[in-house]
């Protein structure tokens, strides 16, 4: 007997629970606490800050998950507080502290903390965070008061910055609306700030301890941390520009602009022998470009890469190769040998990209960089060895990387890079709100790669590698953290959203060509056999939502792209395309909750397909479910928690 998978399962991928947000509010102040932590706080409805917290990481910038006791909340006319304890670490160390907040009507709260190391606790980093958001922020001006007391009128960055933009900081002053201005005050250390945009969070991140201070520091067995961030409001609400927003988002299609670029996907050879079982639902989708990933450093030779020319080309249009160089001395007769071998393969990459292996963990600001072949030399080299095939130079790991250490573009034809949703955080909203950041990320690159074109490599929720420590999380038992490899929200319907709000983004902002994910494992499309547990479809086998989505990305492939204007983008998102066929529009509802959109007049006479918890077992048992129409669509429609729908006109 067939057991319906729980609406969790269907949109997440798992059964663990999450806590609901507590919404705090005392007048016209309100601030989400979940986990012992603050998000979206605003005042008459208009976001100040993104969030305040209080984060214990392990020294792979891992962030524990803290455990907390005694929590008590009081509300009332005047004032809310909340007070409780709490304990993070793990089997070998352990940090505990105590926590106060308090907010009032005037705009006011406060969030103090006090931290205690039951052991010698190594870490990264232990004490407050502060998030401001970057939707019209971006660019904007602030006001900056340092631990020396000086104060200085500067910007947030427009552009995507490598290092750190402000330093040394006590106190950030910035105007959240017209006539509204907000003083972030930091007390008891330095504070500094990071643009996190790089690794596509959508925000900036001011954070305790310097970089530039030795980490992982020990934090000894008894020492005592006091800290405390505190918000002041200033102004006056101007009436004209205050928050109205409407329950109905609104989308309208554009002009046409360029052509939607091609899908691709990895081939990692640990999944060779998965896919080769999933050949016909595999070939299906419709991929344009494998990416074959090879690293002598895991005993990849010429017989892996015949192997995977093998398969990729029967699986794609093109077969593209992604190279890890491994060598520092002698990196020329690493390059030279590689070229022997696909040149024995018969040249069967239209692209080769290239990465030294130092280049796969971070260096960060103010640290010196390892030993490395000169960038310029390999390209040069590499253009010597591989003849006229395409060369794309940039990073196998983030754009981070990519914006510190920027690639010789004088001497490659493509600009590349990844990304992975789980860098900071790993819970559902911050996922999504990932995906704020991707128009940044395209308009940064640009500025980057100058004339040369930019793709995005293989990227997908989860993270492929971790340049900030050791290895990825281990998830054994397949729940929602940071720093993931296998997220089980890779088989739910948010994974489906996600590649719609990411691709669109990336197609929009400029994009060549763009990866997502693999075929199988972590990242792929169907279940196969793993350590890990596959609620439902473990028994029941079939396709993940996301199948269906990169099948009718891959469909779009050079179709005229048309602008797809949205009025809340980070809600509802998608992508419009003539195709031969007609105009294909994919609409995806980015959030947890019902939305509607209305349509106004661009589908007439249009009708559409749904991909949603109510067909979720249909769509998981049938690789061709997109391609049935359902039901004429009217102008307005409500879209599910993390639905997405196809329109055909």
């Amino acid at each position: 007997m067939v057991t319906e998978p729980s609406r969790a399962i269907k949109l997440f991928g798992t059964d663990e629970a999450v806590e609901v947000p507590r919404v705090l509010k005392v007048g016209p102040l309100t601030a989400e606490f979940e986990a012992g932590n603050l998000r979206y706080i605003k005042f008459h409805g208009i976001e100040m800050i993104r969030a305040i917290s209080y984060i214990v990481r392990d020294k792979n910038w891992g962030t524990y998950n803290p455990k907390l006791s005694n929590l008590k909340i009081e509300e009332n006319t005047e004032e809310f507080r909340v007070t409780f304890e709490a304990e993070a670490g793990d089997q070998s160390q352990i940090f505990r502290y105590s926590a106060v907040i308090t907010g009032n009507s005037q705009g006011t709260l406060r969030f103090e903390g006090t931290g205690t190391s039951v052991t010698d606790f190594l870490t990264n980093r232990t004490g407050f965070v502060v998030l401001h958001p970057i939707e019209g922020v971006a660019g904007a001006p602030a006001r900056v008061e340092h631990v020396d007391g000086r104060i200085v009128d500067t910007d947030f960055p427009a552009l995507i910055d490598p290092i750190q933009p402000m330093m040394n900081l006590r106190a950030i002053t910035h105007e959240f609306s017209k006539g509204l201005s907000v003083r972030c005050l930091m007390e008891g250390d330095t504070f500094e700030m990071e643009d996190q945009r790089n690794w596509t969070d959508a925000s900036y991140k001011t954070y305790v301890r310097p970089l530039a201070l030795p980490w992982p520091y020990t934090i000894p067995k008894g020492e005592t941390l006091v800290q405390a961030v505190s918000l002041s409001v200033s102004g006056a609400l101007n009436k004209q520009n205050g928050v109205g927003s409407s329950s109905i988002i609104k989308l309208e299609i554009g002009e046409a602009t360029s052509s939607v670029p091609p899908l691709g996907t990895a081939l990692d050879p640990d999944d060779l022998d998965m896919a080769e079982a999933h050949h016909a639902e595999l070939k299906g989708i419709g991929i344009d470009h494998v990416i074959c990933h090879y690293d002598t450093r895991r005993g990849h030779n010429r017989s892996t890469l015949e192997r995977q020319v093998e398969l990729a080309r029967s699986l794609g249009k093109e077969v593209w190769l992604e190279a890890i160089i491994t060598r520092v001395d002698g990196w020329e007769d690493e390059v030279t040998s590689l070229g022997v071998d696909v040149a024995a393969l018969g040249r069967p990459f239209s692209v080769i990209m290239l990465s030294p292996a130092s280049d796969m963990k971070c260096t960060l600001p103010g640290s010196v960089w390892p030993p490395c072949p000169p960038a310029d030399a390999l390209f040069i080299h590499a253009r010597k060895t591989f003849g006229s095939v395409k060369l794309a130079g940039g990073m196998f790991s983030y754009f981070t990387e990519l914006n510190r250490k920027r690639p010789p573009v004088d001497y490659i034809d493509l600009v590349s890079f990844t990304t992975s949703a789980l860098v900071h955080a790993g819970d559902d909203r911050s996922v999504t709100e990932s995906l704020e950041a991707m128009p940044h990320i395209a308009r940064s690159v640009t500025a980057i790669s100058g004339m040369r074109p930019w793709v995005v490599g293989p990227s997908a929720i989860g993270m492929r590698d971790n340049p900030y420590g050791a290895e990825v999380a281990k998830n054994p038992h397949d729940i929602r953290q940071a720093m993931n490899r296998n997220d089980p929200r890779q088989r739910g319907l948010i994974a489906a959203a996600f590649d719609v709000g990411y691709f669109s983004h990336m197609a929009y902002g400029g994009a060549k060509a763009i990866a997502l994910g693999g075929f199988v494992g972590p990242f792929g499309v169907l279940p196969t056999k793993t350590m890990w547990r596959q609620p439902f479809y473990d028994e029941e086998g079939g396709v993940y939502p996301v199948y269906h989505i990169r099948k009718a990305i891959a469909e779009m492939k050079g179709a005229k792209l048309r602008i797809l204007k949205s009025s809340r983008p980070r809600d509802i998102m998608g992508i419009s395309a003539e195709t031969l066929h007609g105009q294909v529009t994919l609409i995806a509802n980015l959030t947890g909750s019902i939305q509607k959109i209305d349509l106004g007049n661009a589908f007439s006479e249009a009708k559409l397909i749904r991909l949603n918890a109510e067909h979720f077992e249909h769509a998981a048992r049938d690789t061709l479910y997109f391609e049935k129409t359902q039901t004429m669509l009217s102008n307005i429609c409500e879209l599910d928690a993390y639905e997405t729908i196809k329109i055909y006109s």
